[in-house]
């Protein structure tokens, strides 16, 4: 028999959105401040230490007690001219995340139909599911690939409000060619979301070259992976000045911090230090991909990111905890049906991809 308390706190929690309450929050895990950590995606390289006092000075002679800009219009500026877009077509965000609620409550509402692939970034299925729109789910090909095609199919069929499709794909690694791309917004009466998070470790064209053409096309950027800004949270989204204008009416202000537009400026300065560490990450994800291959009775999905797919004989959870108690942290992806078996593993410095190859290599043995 429950309390009169405990009826109360139950009644209070079933006025909480049953859309809401059928979700379960973000959580990675893990062990705490693990030696290498390779399990997030992250940059393996922290700002030198030089450039951080040049921004913590800076940063001290912001006024803490105002308000910055209710959007942080001169990033946004920096950003069209990296990019060559227009400035009013620009949205800066607490990181592409951020960016992807605001764009949910600005497209998704109760049967609103959203296609994606599947597998992708888990926090879409989250944001259509919040917001109780159709999720039209697209599988991938045996390979892993996109199915392009079934995804164009879909597309006609359903007349989405919302198509995602991110390229290169978390947590896949794949990408799809620019003429997919293409043939999906050409073929879109909704807005076409093209999420390239990974696009700094790629050479092909992306949906940028598409904004001038297609109305619908919305371009999502993010300074967690190549720029190495994880934990000051940035991202911006690429689209018409006369969408931007309107998901700005869906858009919360002040979510921009001073010390993250700061940081940012002062990378805009750099851009060869941003394009060097950038190659960096790509060569070590090489080096780590064909190591992998070269070891026996693994099986690899050559990536087009900072990470990597890997799959052995040994179960992934025992796996995973026989290499975090080598002090390596990497990600179970036992949460997507597709990956079953596979391990996901970010490519880290030359010392810390040997630690991993190492721990691996001593866990890989038979001591079932």
């Amino acid at each position: 028999m429950l309390d009169s308390k405990t009826q109360d706190l139950t009644a209070v929690l079933d006025r909480i959105r049953p859309a809401v309450r059928s979700q379960k929050p973000y959580h990675v895990g893990g062990i705490q401040d693990p030696p290498v950590k390779l399990n997030q995606n992250e940059s393996p390289f922290d700002l030198p230490e030089d450039l951080k006092r040049e921004i913590v000075d800076g940063f001290l002679a912001v006024p803490f007690n105002r308000y910055p800009k209710e959007q942080p219009d001169r990033l946004a500026e920096e950003f069209a001219s990296l990019v060559g877009w227009m400035p009013g077509g620009v949205l800066v965000g607490n990181g592409s995340n951020d960016l992807t609620y605001t764009l949910g409550l600005a497209l998704i509402e109760k049967g609103t139909p959203v296609v994606m692939p599947r597998p992708m970034f888990a926090l879409y299925t989250t944001v259509v599911r919040l917001h109780e729109g159709d999720l039209i789910e697209i599988p991938s090909r045996k390979d892993h690939s996109f199915d392009a095609d079934a995804i164009l199919r879909a597309v006609r069929e359903h007349a989405p409000a919302l198509t995602v499709l991110a390229t290169p794909n978390n947590p896949t690694g794949l990408a799809m060619s620019f003429g997919e791309i293409e043939s999906i917004v050409d073929a879109a009466s909704g807005f076409v979301l093209v999420d390239e998070a990974y696009a700094d470790f790629i050479e092909a064209p992306g949906g940028i070259t598409l904004l001038e053409r297609y109305p619908n096309v919305i371009v999502l950027r993010t300074l967690s992976k190549a720029w190495g800004l994880a934990g000051l949270r940035l991202g911006f989204m690429l689209a018409r000045p006369e969408v931007i204008a309107e998901i700005l009416k869906a858009r919360l202000p002040f979510m921009v911090d001073a010390l993250a537009e700061q940081t940012a400026l002062a990378l805009l300065q750099r851009p060869e230090m941003l394009a060097e560490r950038a190659r960096q990450m790509k060569e070590s994800c090489a080096v780590l991909t064909r190591a992998l291959q070269n070891m026996d009775e693994i099986e690899v999905i050559p990536s087009k990111t900072n990470f990597v797919l890997f799959r052995t004989s040994v179960e992934p959870s025992k796996l995973m905890n026989r290499l975090a108690e080598s002090g390596v942290l990497v990600r179970n992806m036992a949460g997507y049906p597709e990956l079953h078996g596979f391990l996901r593993v970010n490519a880290g410095t030359e010392i810390e991809n040997n630690t991993f190859l190492v721990a691996l290599q001593n866990s890989l043995p038979d001591r079932d």
